[in-house]
């Protein structure tokens, strides 16, 4: 039996399609799309049909596609231009914590790099559509014992994403599979860094998101490999206060605070929320921020921006190696 989807009103849209609410609102004015309905209080309230255009919208434009164009497209051309998309692109969009997939792998990675654990792949996809739970689970845990810790974020973990969020786009799983695959790789990162030895070693790393970031699928990973790599990482998990980061740093002497933006993050937000916490925490604590919505951002000085995983570990060899620096020239 089939169900059909109850209507979204405003919020729940921005969060869903990543497109804000003064977007949405923009192009009804100017474009006559979206059409919602609305409530008995007069909040607009979109139908499950308007919902799925824009979601693939906004991939296309997140792709490099105007606005203008696609909302007068028809389905047919819309559909079209996904395809070949699919051909060309890394990774889609979609509504749940994989958005932050193009945080963990590079924008220019080919969806061929799959290639290289395709079995695996095909075994995870097709567990998550059979919603075989106990058996994702146990693919997921023997493929990192097999593998490492390190060797499974940056090449399993990766292009599974990839797979996911293309079978996503391709409608062959729904949301609350992707939900289901995510969850399942968070708790198994979690559990491996729990079972790491303490960190023996600076910096220490403050992670977290911004308000209205929910996504935290690509800051975990590079926590792995940060924690892997010795660093002191104290996770907040999502949506903090600017206020709090840096209240949190100062509270942990942190020498670094990392934050993931994500591909569904309003890219026109990122500088100015940067920019802010850059100012309030000091001098000598460094700002690190990642994710696809962190690369098209304006840059914001004083801040450095991880266009990967691999980024993220050059950088921690570089304070490292700064730090020594330091030492040697406070002693001379």
């Amino acid at each position: 039996m089939s169900i059909s989807r109850p209507p979204m009103n405003i919020g729940a849209v921005e969060r869903d399609t990543g497109l804000g609410k003064d977007t949405l609102r923009v192009w009804e004015r100017r474009y006559g799309f979206p059409t919602p309905a609305r409530d008995a209080h007069g909040e607009r309230l979109y139908s499950a049909e308007q919902v799925e255009r824009l979601r693939l919208i906004k991939r296309l434009i997140d792709q490099g596609h105007r606005p203008g164009r696609l909302i007068g497209a028809g389905s047919e051309e819309l559909t079209l231009l996904s395809a070949q998309s699919a051909t060309t692109t890394a990774m889609p969009t979609p509504p749940g914590d994989i958005a932050v997939t193009t945080d963990d792998t590079p924008a220019s990675a080919p969806s061929t790099a799959s290639a290289a654990v395709s079995p695996l792949i095909d075994r995870v996809l097709a567990q998550v559509r059979g919603h075989d739970l106990p058996l994702l689970r146990q693919t997921l845990n023997q493929a990192m014992l097999r593998q490492g810790l390190h060797r499974f974020v940056v090449e399993t973990v990766g292009p599974l994403n990839v797979a996911i969020g293309e079978a996503w786009m391709r409608g062959e799983i729904e949301v609350f599979e992707e939900h289901l695959y995510t969850e399942q790789i968070t708790t198994l990162l979690r559990q491996a860094m729990a079972s790491l030895p303490p960190a023996a070693s600076a910096p220490r790393i403050v992670l977290t998101t911004v308000p209205d970031e929910l996504h935290t699928l690509g800051l975990l990973m590079a926590q792995a490999l940060l924690a892997l790599d010795g660093a002191s990482c104290i996770p907040l998990g999502t949506q903090t206060p600017l206020f709090d980061i840096a209240m949190a740093a100062k509270a942990h002497q942190a020498h670094i605070v990392a934050l993931s933006f994500s591909a569904s993050f309003p890219t026109r937000q990122v500088a100015p929320l940067v920019a802010q916490l850059r100012d309030m925490l000091p001098a000598q604590t460094e700002l690190w921020i990642g994710g696809g919505g962190s690369e098209r951002a304006r840059a914001v000085s004083g801040v450095r921006v991880l266009s990967s995983l691999d980024a993220a570990l050059v950088a921690l060899d570089d304070w490292r190696r700064n730090a020594v620096l330091e030492s040697a020239t406070l002693a001379a």
